[in-house]
């Protein structure tokens, strides 16, 4: 960062820090025991999708990473496209594996950043539920390495409980890198698993 960009207030773009996945089990206790908010056991990735055969490629390894789960008695991971054109994919696990889904969100993001990819990366995110099945949702922005919760009101079509993301982003401060600017909290409408 140059003088110029320190008068102008420019700053350094935050890296990725995928690492950064791994403080979601923690923040899952913290969130249980202060909000009442329990992991679902899945988890996806979101990118945007790129033409081509390399990507085709990657894409196909990612899914085969992910699917040597199935012969270990777990369920194959599953892609989609939202309604806005970026590819998603699901991995699912048992509610109590949220460091195994955890692992598997890591090694999507990876796997895509080691071949080239990750400026196609956008988010990963895993869901919680209380017990009057409100969803919730910690996402990480990988272009920001931090993370922001996500709370759809259900039924209420696109309308978000942004008193719930306060409420549960003050909870997690010690746990997780939070985002700070909120207008970097987009809804991830539609979003599979959530």
């Amino acid at each position: 960062m140059g003088i110029l960009d320190a008068l102008f207030g420019r700053t350094k773009p935050v890296r990725p820090d995928l690492d950064q996945l791994f403080g979601v089990p923690s923040a899952a206790l913290t969130l249980e025991a202060a909000a009442g908010f329990r992991p679902t056991g899945v988890g996806s990735v979101c990118f945007a999708s790129v033409e081509g055969g390399a990507f085709g490629e990657v894409e196909r390894q990612v899914r085969a990473l992910l699917d040597a789960d199935t012969e270990r008695g777990g369920v194959p991971v599953e892609a989609s496209k939202d309604a806005y054109g970026y590819s998603w994919l699901l991995a699912r696990h048992a509610p109590g594996e949220l460091p195994e889904l955890v692992n598997d969100l890591h090694a999507v993001n990876s796997e895509l950043e080691a071949n080239g990819f990750g400026p196609q990366l956008l988010c990963s995110l895993v869901a919680f539920r209380n017990e009057a099945d409100r969803p919730l949702a910690l996402v990480y922005l990988y272009k920001r390495g931090t993370f922001y919760p996500f709370a759809p009101v259900p039924g209420g079509g696109e309308k978000r409980d942004s008193p719930l993301e306060l409420q549960v982003n003050a909870l997690l401060g010690n746990d997780l890198r939070l985002e700070k600017d909120l207008t970097r909290w987009f809804p991830v409408w539609g979003a599979p698993g959530l």
